[in-house]
């Protein structure tokens, strides 16, 4: 364990026990206000002191065990070096442990996400990739027990999406997606290349969390144009019958967001505003991360190469995640929704880089 990550778990367990001192205290007893606020404080850090006694005790025990290596007696180093080879994994992940709760805790992780896919550079294959995209994600969810709510739809000439923008809720969703922001690539031949050329095409890839009224950012009413329109869609009794669908453009920063999914304006109205707060949340963290990515390798969310985070190669069944080197020749599972050892790979790589920031 690197000695910037034991000088802040020290600090933590000092600062444990004072609060647990300041809890007896009876003048903060007399404070409610005081008391919950060191109350709530003390949970926070419990784990971590708890942990890190834990850790204190291994490493003590082990360095006897060290001392009776030596013991003249074969059967006592014998007995040792098994002692030794169980303290040392359980000491490891010990470590591994405290280290995790170091990483501060994303306060939108266990938010519900807008998922928004567009095809970008390659005309009809792009849009044929974006509804490949969808349905991996789609499928991911399936397997998480997550639902996925279509918010907006426009269909590519020949399958597809040039845009599709869908709800994904469930339990941490925004904890495995919010990985998948950036610029997605593919590399395949088309079923009308006749020449069985390879050829490349890309789609955009947003995830933003889906906030609470309370906790977003401020929307003046006065800062919004409202567009209504008739929705378009498969047909039905109730398409391009009544102006259903929503436009919301917000004028000072020329966010727009849309909604045609619901029969009801009003729900589309107030779908198109939880959208509307998502995007300006968005562009707020993005614009605190930029700041911070100056000084980190990994860029989670954005990737290198203007915002190229992933390449999906079909002709060798390939996926070369960009921002960690990550390579995995399982490409078809992927496709069919077997995210997990993407995700956890990024997510390990990232709680790296939140606790290289202790350095």
């Amino acid at each position: 364990m690197k000695e910037a990550i034991r000088r802040r778990l020290g600090q933590v367990a000092d600062r444990h026990a004072e609060v647990e001192r300041l809890l007896a205290d009876p003048q903060v007893l007399a404070r409610a206000d005081r008391f919950r606020e060191l109350s709530q404080e003390f949970a926070r850090l419990d784990p971590i002191a708890r942990g890190v006694a834990r850790l204190a005790e291994r490493e003590r025990q082990l360095a006897a065990a060290g001392a009776m290596a030596a013991d003249a007696d074969a059967g006592v180093r014998e007995l040792a070096r098994q002692e030794i080879g169980e303290l040392e994994r359980a000491i490891a992940a010990d470590q591994a442990a405290l280290s995790d709760l170091l990483v501060p805790e994303d306060p939108l992780d266990g938010h519900n996400v807008f998922l928004e896919i567009r095809a970008a550079a390659g005309g009809d294959e792009a849009a044929l990739f974006a509804g490949n995209l969808f349905r991996m994600y789609s499928r991911y969810s399936e397997r998480r027990g997550w639902s996925v709510e279509m918010l907006s739809e426009s269909r590519g000439e020949h399958g597809g999406y040039r845009e599709v923008i869908s709800r994904v809720a469930g339990r941490g969703v925004y904890a495995r997606l919010k990985f998948e922001s950036g610029t997605h690539r593919v590399q395949r031949v088309p079923a009308t290349e006749a020449q069985g050329r390879i050829h490349t095409s890309t789609c955009t890839v947003a995830v933003l969390p889906e906030i609470a009224e309370v906790e977003s950012v401020a929307v003046n009413p006065a800062d919004l144009r409202v567009d209504t329109y008739r929705a378009s869609g498969a047909g039905g009794q109730h398409v391009n019958k009544t102006d259903s669908a929503v436009r919301i453009t917000h004028l000072p920063t020329g966010i727009v967001v849309e909604c045609q999914d619901e029969r009801s304006q009003h729900k589309n109205r107030a779908r198109a505003m939880a959208l509307l707060r998502a995007k300006m949340l968005a562009t707020e963290r993005e614009r605190a991360a930029a700041s911070r990515a100056r000084t980190r390798r990994l860029q989670v969310g954005t990737g290198d190469r203007s915002g190229r985070i992933r390449t999906y190669n079909f002709p060798q069944g390939r996926l070369t995640d960009h921002r960690i080197e990550l390579t995995l020749y399982r490409l078809d599972a992927i496709i069919d929704g077997d995210l997990d050892d993407v995700i956890d790979a990024l997510a390990r790589e990232h709680r790296a880089e939140e606790l290289a920031e202790f350095e």
